[in-house]
């Protein structure tokens, strides 16, 4: 029943042409080059060094690694993160 109702929302969103990070609380990221990342709609940092930072979303623990790893920005649930990155993952991610 959950699968469905998740599936009538996005399509919803879809006809509607509404953004989906807000309507569907989904995180929305975005990469520039290799240089710069920005999360929004997380739901807090879990882990932060200078090659890792794990947050929480509604889709699971999104964990970026990289070496030089710097937050440029944090305020509410936006995070903007620097550096050299090597990978962008969701751990444990299960579809709703």
């Amino acid at each position: 029943m959950a699968n469905k109702l998740g599936a009538m929302r996005e399509k919803l969103v879809d006809t509607l042409e509404l953004p989906a990070e807000i309507t569907l609380n989904v995180p929305k990221i975005t990469i520039l080059a290799k240089k710069e990342i920005t999360v929004e709609n997380h739901k807090g940092v879990m882990r932060f060094s200078t090659t890792e930072l794990v947050v929480n979303t509604s889709l699971g623990a999104l964990t970026i690694k990289g070496d030089n790893l710097e937050i440029a920005f944090v305020g509410g649930t936006t995070i903007t993160l620097r550096g050299n990155f090597k990978g962008v993952v969701y751990d444990n991610y299960e579809e709703i």
